[in-house]
């Protein structure tokens, strides 16, 4: 059957109560360095940190992020992505359980949920499974000879990239009607995806997304 909407969410702090590019990155040098690899990854998340609140715009932090993958092997990192999974659903308040619940009232009403994210797969293939997403639009970083090169093909997903992700999937679904769909974000970035929609979802109380969002619903960030 073709859905009734589509429902839009952002993933890190929408749905999930982490920075899963964060923690993810720690959790796979971990496991491969020990001590020496979680040491690593914190210097890097420093790092960037600091650009980034020096000025550098998440586009481009996003970029940094991924150069930081060159040279690992693909299929290793998507196995390493479900045994991260694996442990971190396991622990209560890994879901936004407003968000989660949220977006299973909207499948069950017949929605098709789309998680549009800067994060990549194999951080984002489980979730999407597990919360029977029909889409997944994110940061598809460059693969050759079964290595991530530190590139990406195509932008990040992040800001401007998100409405074009919302207006893509909009557009092969005419019979729906954009004030008719819903969308869910946490920060100002995600603001592109929810103007475009009829039903945008505020989650959490970022200040500036509600003041350019002032009618908007909202729903707690809380992890229950």
């Amino acid at each position: 059957m073709p859905p009734v909407r589509l429902v839009f969410a952002d993933v890190d702090e929408t749905l999930i109560g982490l920075k899963s590019m964060f923690d993810f990155h720690a959790h796979y040098l971990t496991a491969r360095h020990g001590e020496a690899g979680a040491r690593r990854a914190a210097r890097f998340w420093v790092e960037l940190t600091a650009r980034a609140a020096a000025g550098l715009p998440r586009e481009q932090s996003n970029r940094v992020y991924y150069r930081a993958w060159a040279g690992e092997v693909e299929a290793e990192v998507a196995a390493a992505g479900r045994r991260w999974f694996a442990e971190r659903s396991a622990v209560p308040g890994f879901y936004l359980p407003a968000t989660r619940a949220a977006l299973a009232a909207h499948r069950a009403d017949g929605a098709a949920i789309a998680l549009v994210s800067g994060s990549f797969a194999p951080i984002l293939d489980p979730i999407a499974e597990d919360v029977g997403a029909a889409h997944l639009v994110c940061s598809r970083p460059e693969v050759r000879g079964g290595r991530y090169t530190g590139g990406l093909t195509g932008e990040p997903v992040i800001g401007a990239a998100k409405r074009a992700a919302v207006r893509a999937l909009l557009g092969a679904h005419p019979d729906l009607d954009p004030a008719d769909c819903w969308a869910y974000g946490d920060h100002v970035s995600d603001l592109p995806m929810l103007a475009e929609v009829g039903r945008p979802v505020v989650v959490g109380a970022d200040p500036e997304l509600l003041a350019l969002l002032p009618g908007a619903d909202r729903l707690p960030a809380g992890r229950g």
